[in-house]
C-alpha cells in the first residue's frame, strides 16, 4: 500500500553529497593504492579499476531503487533475509569461502569476491523497519515489540561473529537499536539491553586473543610498536605530518608499506596526511550534513515505516562513519571496518550506494 503524497523530486542536498564523497574516495583510493597495486600486480590502475567499476555498479542500484517506490521493498524482506542468511553460511564453504589473516569474511563467486555481512547491516534495517512499522506491534511490550528484531539481528550478529567480524557485529547490532529507538521503544529497555548487552560485549573482546592484545595496544600502542600498536602509531604518523593543508595529493609516505590496508581500512589516515586538517575537516562536515539531511529526511517521512527505513540508513553509514575515524584516529581498539564511500571496496560500497537510492526515494515523499 502507497502513500498519498504527490512525488517531487528526491534531495539534491544527499545526492550532491554522496557524489562528491564518492568521487574523493576514488581519487584517494588511486592515491593510496597505486604503489601497492604497482607491487602486487604490477598494475598500478588495478585497486582504482576495481572501486570504479563497483562505484558505477554502486550507481546504477542507486538510481533504480531511487525511482522504486520503497513500500514495495516490503515484499523482497523475506527474500533479502533469506539470500542473507544462506551468503553468510556460504563463507564457511570450502572453495566459496575465502580466508584471508585467520578470518572467513569473504565468498568469490564468478570472480567476484563480496561479504555478505554488508547486506546483512540493511537487510536488518528492512526487517527492523517493516516490523516495527506495523499497527499491530506494540512497542511498548518487549516481547511483542523489539524481540522479534533483536532475535533476527541475533543471529546475524552470531554468524558475523563466527567469521569473525566484531566491528560489522557492533556496528549491525547499533543500528538495529538506533531503529528500536526511532520507534518508540520506552528508554527503560533500551537501558536495560544496553547494560544486559555490557558482558557479552566485554566477553568477546577478551575471549579471542587478538582482541585482548588490540585492547590492551589501544591503551598504550607504543607498549608494543611493531605488533599490536602498530597500525595505530602508523596511523597517526600519516595524520601528524598533514598539518593544516597536507604533504600534496599523491605524496603520502605512511602508503609506502608503512601503514596497513591504505586504500581501505586507514585511507582516512592517507586522505589526512595529503591533504591535511582542511581535507580531513571537509570530509568530516561532509558527511555530517549527510546524516543532518538523512535525519531530516526520516522526520518528514509520510508513513512510519518510512520514518525508520531513513532512519535505519542514515544510522548504518553514520556509524560505520564514527567507527572508522575513531579507529584511524586511535580513539577506539582498531577493528576492520571501511570508510563509507571513501574507502576502496566492492559489496561494501554497493550496498552504500544501493541503501542511499532508497533514502533518496523516501526523500520524494516527505511532507
Amino acid at each position: 500500500m502507497g502513500v498519498n503524497i504527490k512525488k517531487k523530486a528526491p534531495d539534491f542536498v544527499i545526492l550532491f553529497i554522496t557524489m562528491t564523497l564518492l568521487s574523493i574516495g576514488i581519487v584517494m583510493v588511486f592515491s593510496a593504492s597505486a604503489i601497492i597495486s604497482l607491487e602486487n600486480r604490477p598494475d598500478v590502475y588495478f585497486h582504482l579499476r576495481r572501486q570504479a567499476f563497483w562505484a558505477l555498479l554502486g550507481l546504477g542500484g542507486m538510481i533504480v531503487l531511487s525511482n522504486y517506490d520503497y513500500w514495495k521493498l516490503k515484499r523482497w524482506i523475506n527474500p533479502v533475509l533469506a539470500v542473507n542468511l544462506f551468503l553468510l553460511l556460504a563463507v564457511f564453504i570450502p572453495g566459496v569461502g575465502i580466508e584471508i589473516s585467520g578470518a572467513r569474511r569473504w565468498i568469490s563467486v564468478g570472480g567476484f569476491t563480496g561479504q555478505p555481512s554488508d547486506l546483512s547491516k540493511i537487510a536488518s534495517v528492512l526487517f527492523s523497519a517493516a516490523y516495527l512499522s506495523r499497527r499491530n506491534v506494540n512497542i511498548q511490550k518487549f516481547m511483542q515489540g523489539a524481540f522479534p528484531v533483536l532475535a533476527v539481528m541475533g543471529v546475524f550478529f552470531a554468524l558475523i561473529m563466527a567469521q569473525p567480524d566484531l566491528g560489522t557485529a557492533v556496528a549491525l547490532a547499533g543500528t538495529t537499536m538506533v531503529v528500536i529507538f526511532v520507534a518508540g521503544m520506552p528508554l527503560k529497555q533500551i537501558f536495560a539491553i544496553g547494560i544486559s548487552g555490557l558482558p557479552l560485549l566485554g566477553y568477546l573482546m577478551i575471549s579471542e586473543p587478538y582482541r585482548l592484545r588490540r585492547l590492551l595496544s589501544f591503551r598504550d600502542p607504543w607498549a608494543d610498536p611493531l605488533n599490536t600498536g602498530y597500525h595505530i602509531i602508523q596511523s597517526l604518523y600519516a595524520l601528524g605530518p598533514g598539518g593544516l593543508f597536507g604533504v600534496g595529493l599523491g605524496r603520502s609516505r605512511q602508503k609506502f608499506f608503512y601503514l596497513p590496508e591504505p586504500h581501505s581500512d586507514f585511507i582516512f589516515a592517507i586522505l589526512g596526511e595529503e591533504l591535511g586538517f582542511l581535507g580531513t575537516s571537509s570530509v568530516l562536515l561532509l558527511f555530517f550534513a549527510l546524516f543532518w539531511r538523512g535525519f531530516k529526511v526520516a522526520l518528514m517521512a509520510p508513513d512510519n515505516f518510512g520514518s525508520l527505513l531513513a532512519a535505519g540508513i542514515t544510522s548504518m553509514i553514520g556509524l560505520q562513519t564514527l567507527m572508522n575515524i575513531g579507529v584511524v584516529t586511535g580513539s577506539i581498539p582498531v577493528t576492520g571496518i571501511n570508510l563509507p564511500l571513501i574507502s576502496a571496496g566492492g559489496s561494501s560500497l554497493f550496498i552504500t550506494l544501493c541503501s542511499i537510492g532508497v533514502l533518496l526515494n523516501i526523500s520524494k515523499y516527505t511532507k
